[in-house]
């Protein structure tokens, strides 16, 4: 009887275990498609010069960026506008998301942003970032981000 009772509550915790390793993997995995979704719309708004929507539907009303480069700090959305208004016709962008974590209703995601230029005389480049994101009405939403020129490696994981 006894062995059957350790049985019994070793099968119960490593249940409770797993349950809880597949919760938050699949919560990470439920992320990483969401943000994904709103990566492609970026980089969708780019492509189609649209710094409306990209703004509206990206950023929180109360988003923040920072550059590593020169310190330029620019807050909500009507400076992210005014910022995105000038660099959206500009270039086509990729986003690369390298490393991402998420707890709740928080996460952020280290990904590279390359940049093409539109024009001929000048070259792609890249930007290593890292995104903050909250959940906001059920919904994921960029709260800015950090960016320098460079670009991550690939980590083996």
């Amino acid at each position: 009887m006894k062995k059957i009772m350790t049985f019994t509550l070793l099968l119960c915790g490593f249940l409770g275990y797993a349950n809880a390793t597949i919760a938050k993997t699949s919560e990470l995995e439920d992320f990483k498609r969401e943000i994904r979704k709103l990566y492609d719309l970026k980089e969708m708004a780019f492509a189609k010069n649209d710094a409306d929507m990209l703004v509206k539907e990206f950023y929180a009303d109360d988003a923040r960026s920072v550059s590593g480069n020169d310190a330029h700090t620019y807050a909500g959305r009507d400076e992210f506008l005014k910022v995105y208004k000038e660099i959206v016709p500009t270039a086509t962008v990729k986003i690369e998301s390298i490393e991402t974590y998420v707890n709740g209703n928080a996460g952020w995601d280290w990904a590279n942003f390359h940049v093409n230029p539109n024009g001929e005389d000048q070259k792609p480049f890249t930007f290593m970032i890292l995104f903050l994101w909250t959940k906001e009405n059920g919904q994921w939403i960029s709260k800015g981000d950090f960016y320098s020129l460079g670009n991550f490696q690939h980590q083996n994981k």
